[in-house]
């Protein structure tokens, strides 16, 4: 991909090659950094371009980190890869794999997906978690106990009885149990974070409610709704001089938010309206001069129709609100990591479609400065 719209912010540091990229993860297994890719999938050579077409028959990407740079290190079984996320539990390291379907059309969306333990030498399936349209995984604690929630789901014909709503698990000591679910219909995300006291899950979903959910000690109730449809993800900061906190909600159409949270009334209220439709993903860089927050944009119009080759936006917070500083290109943008950088923070980028809609595109990495 050609960088058209240099920025003074990004440098581009490195093209990593993938097919259909749809998360990146960093982790660490014995002093070795790594960066996890889950592909959806490969281009099948004759076949019209779709966004949701190819061959999901694919393999999450394991790349070794050598400076500010990726190799290849080693892959895993991963059909039709939506996410991955790695967490520890006392001295283990698990990566837990999420699968959105199998096969090359007709495709199918009940797809297990695994949770894969490091024994030293490899990744090794530790778990396997029935489900359909895996989404995301996400790893969180509370106090002493470890959860694990799936987003999953997705609404189209022919699968209404097949749907399942969210689920989150439970660390029973040995493995992890079902523990709560969590009402959904097309899940793409959960958030994890405390304020005022509490600790807050959101999730976000496309055509049911994205809401914030509420842990009373014994399970998650829901507290308020975050957006009524296309919710994508979340993130969470306070302003640099402490004093508010605030939550960003993403969603691909033209209505993205932040929000604000009242400590008087106990929930978070509109602060801000983010404009620009196409919002999948969301990060924070903080540097020594400023804090900014990065949205990633995956397509703008229709499945049926869609734009993949966009701009996705870096905005700076100035003192009450966030000022849109600069712009970068993606190509169907799916998700964003930041890491500590040799001369500054890295961010971590991947792309899910290429301009012409295959599956060709790849990761990126810059060097985040702001001069």
């Amino acid at each position: 991909m050609t960088d058209t719209h240099p920025t003074s912010l990004l440098t581009l540091v490195q093209d990593i090659p993938a097919s259909g990229a749809r998360a990146v993860q960093p982790l660490s297994v014995d002093g070795t950094d790594l960066l996890a890719v889950p592909q959806l999938a490969y281009d099948i050579p004759g076949t019209p371009a779709h966004m949701n077409g190819g061959d999901s028959e694919t393999e999450l990407l394991l790349l070794r980190r050598d400076g500010d740079r990726f190799t290849p290190w080693a892959t895993l079984p991963a059909p039709g890869g939506e996410d991955a996320e790695s967490f520890t539990i006392g001295d283990r390291t698990f990566l837990a794999v999420a699968s959105i379907r199998s096969g090359a059309g007709p495709y199918d969306y009940t797809v297990p997906s695994v949770l894969h333990e490091w024994t030293g030498d490899t990744f090794e399936p530790f778990q396997v978690f029935d489900g359909f349209a895996a989404k995301q995984w996400r790893h969180f604690t509370i106090g002493d106990r470890h959860f694990l929630a799936l987003a999953q789901g997705v609404a189209v014909p022919g699968h209404e009885d097949d749907n399942r709503p969210s689920l989150i698990h439970t660390w029973d000591g040995t493995r992890f149990v079902p523990f709560q679910d969590i009402p959904s219909r097309w899940a793409y995300n959960w958030h994890p974070f405390t304020v005022g006291g509490h600790t807050f899950l959101a999730h976000a979903d496309h055509v049911d409610p994205s809401v914030l959910y509420r842990w009373d000690g014994a399970r998650f109730v829901a507290h308020q709704e975050l957006a009524d449809r296309a919710g994508r993800a979340f993130a969470t900061f306070t302003d640099p001089d402490g004093e508010d906190t605030y939550l960003a909600v993403a969603r691909i159409d033209d209505g993205s938010r932040l929000l604000r949270w009242d400590s008087a009334a106990g929930r978070f209220v509109d602060h801000q309206r983010l404009t620009g439709a196409g919002a999948r993903e969301l990060a924070l860089v903080r540097t020594e001069r400023a804090l900014y927050l990065v949205r990633v944009n995956f397509i703008h119009g229709t499945p049926a129709d869609p734009t993949a080759d966009l701009t996705s936006q870096i905005y700076r917070w100035d003192k009450d609100h966030l000022e849109l500083a600069e712009e970068f290109p993606t190509t169907g943008g799916t998700d964003l990591a930041v890491l500590d950088g040799v001369q500054g923070p890295l961010l971590v980028q991947s792309n899910g479609l290429s301009p012409d809609l295959r599956f060709s595109a790849g990761v990126r990495v810059y060097r985040f400065t702001d001069r």
